[in-house]
């Protein structure tokens, strides 16, 4: 039995396949491949995108999704998560996806389960799903020719798991990743290439991925606002000018803070495609964990 709690746990040629099934699935047919099975969702963390694009694929695909609320589960009443995953595994449901605060945990369940386990987010430390959808975002945009292609994380990349999962998931399909931070947000690591501001590296790369200021998982103010933050890592039209540049964002953008009013609007920018992308990839997970 297989479970995705980090990109590591699919091989390339496996990711490759999996982008086989989800350019069937963007075709969006009717398709009960997955009839008869049960997905249930668990999220303990606030979510819209990454639940509802879950829910949305299993259903694609025939399946019945059971959403747990977790405000009015057993866990409020003091039982642990272990133990509420474990009788939630004693109804034999055929896969159980799952986001937490707390980083590791989803892959300290996997003992207590017969059905594959689904990280949809754990903390600060991973987002599988998101960077591969990212991922083939990108590799549907440039058909398949990754190796060389430059790209730059752009904000708090020590909090975010976005940025966590595609750091580790990008190098493994040729593109170089550059980090862009203020020093309060940088990732203290020597393996990537690291900047102050976008303005610095613009000219050189391939696609910018902005992301959302993690301001839930800061304990201290590093900014008077997001106004002073915007002026070094805001994607403007006057930062981006006519560059051939691929814009990603994995959601939600605070308006003018992380991408312009005018930019979200580009063609260049591809945040609503990466949506979409986001059901199909996750279809092509389902289908895979569940069905293997």
């Amino acid at each position: 039995m297989q479970h995705l709690i980090r990109t590591s746990d699919f091989t390339k040629d496996e990711i490759l396949s999996l982008f086989d099934n989800a350019r069937e699935f963007l075709k969006f047919e009717p398709n009960d491949i997955l009839k008869g099975k049960i997905i249930v969702t668990l999220f303990f963390e606030n979510s819209t995108r990454t639940r509802s694009s879950f829910e949305i694929a299993a259903k694609r695909l025939g399946a019945e999704v059971v959403s747990l609320d977790v405000g009015t589960s057993s866990t409020s009443k003091g039982e642990t998560i272990f133990d509420t995953v474990a009788n939630i595994n004693a109804m034999n449901p055929d896969a159980i996806i799952i986001r937490h605060s707390e980083c590791g945990l989803p892959e300290s369940l996997v003992g207590y389960v017969d059905c594959p386990i689904i990280n949809a987010g754990d903390g600060r430390h991973s987002h599988p799903t998101q960077a591969l959808l990212d991922l083939f975002t990108m590799y549907e945009h440039y058909e398949g020719e990754l190796e060389g292609k430059r790209i730059a994380i752009v904000g708090d990349v020590r909090n975010s798991r976005v940025a966590g999962s595609n750091r580790r998931l990008l190098p493994r399909f040729g593109i170089d990743v550059s980090l862009v931070a203020p020093d309060c947000f940088k990732y203290e690591s020597n393996d990537f290439k690291q900047y102050n501001t976008v303005a610095e590296i613009v000219d050189e790369v391939d696609i910018i991925m902005s992301l959302r200021s993690q301001l839930e998982r800061h304990n201290l103010t590093y900014f008077e606002s997001l106004n002073e933050y915007a002026k070094d890592y805001c994607i403007t039209k006057e930062l981006m000018g006519d560059k051939n540049i691929l814009l990603l964002h994995p959601g939600p953008v605070n308006r003018n803070i992380d991408i312009t009013d005018e930019m979200l609007k580009d063609p260049r920018c591809k945040v609503l495609q990466q949506v979409t992308n986001g059901v199909a990839i996750r279809a092509a997970v389902l289908k895979k964990l569940i069905l293997a």
